[in-house]
């Protein structure tokens, strides 16, 4: 560890790697295949919000949507970490949310485009309090919640995950070199469904953190 506070990782953290269609029951729920590998994207951190500010909606998407996802905060950067020791480089973790312009990624799907636009957005990944790691002693085994308006959208528990977090912290350290305040985003359960604006989303790990956001649209 450095001097820098890792728990305030959201402040200099250099990156954002994200997994989809780890949960077998999201990929089915929109008719995508599930992978025999992980499937990555990345998120500027400029897509950070925290509680106090709102999620915006981009000006170009009528259909944003929520998913819910557990958040790996690396402490010790590394290069093809093996599996077997994975777990000593993170530090902690963060409840997240993966907001996703889902009209403009079924386009970019559609083209055989990238992501970008509808993933990397300013206030695409709000993120909780950093958790220690001794607060989630089996990360492999949490529940992820998140309502709407009070009404219960996501219920899932991390061990439906396709990839575990020691082998993605490994498959990803093979061709990007991790660094200390990186943030991984380990896939959403199923019941991913669309916000409005004026909504108001509260998420939470089963008995470790809540967190509570209002959705906005972003001025013309």
């Amino acid at each position: 560890m450095t001097a820098r506070n890792i728990s305030r990782f959201w402040e200099w953290g250099r990156k954002i790697i994200c997994v989809g269609r780890n949960y077998a029951d999201h990929a089915k729920e929109l008719k995508n295949a599930i992978p025999t590998e992980p499937i990555l994207f990345l998120k500027p951190p400029s897509a950070y919000v925290r509680e106090g500010s709102s999620i915006l909606v981009p000006r170009y998407s009528n259909n944003l949507h929520h998913e819910v996802e557990l958040g790996v905060v690396i402490g010790k950067g590394g290069t093809a970490i093996p599996e077997s020791v994975a777990m000593e480089h993170v530090a902690g973790y963060a409840l997240c949310l993966d907001m996703t312009a889902r009209d403009v990624q079924d386009v970019c799907k559609s083209k055989g485009l990238p992501w970008t636009r509808a993933k990397a957005f300013n206030t695409s990944c709000p993120v909780s309090e950093f958790i220690p790691k001794e607060r989630i002693p089996d990360p492999g085994n949490v529940t992820l919640w998140l309502k709407v308006n009070d009404q219960l959208r996501q219920n899932g528990c991390t061990s439906q995950m396709i990839f575990s977090i020691p082998y993605l912290i490994s498959y990803i350290s093979e061709f990007i070199t991790l660094e200390e305040g990186d943030l991984i985003l380990t896939g959403t359960p199923k019941g991913v469904s669309a916000v409005q604006e004026h909504d108001q989303l509260q998420a939470g790990i089963q008995d470790v953190v809540t967190m509570s956001f209002r959705v906005d649209r972003q001025e013309k």
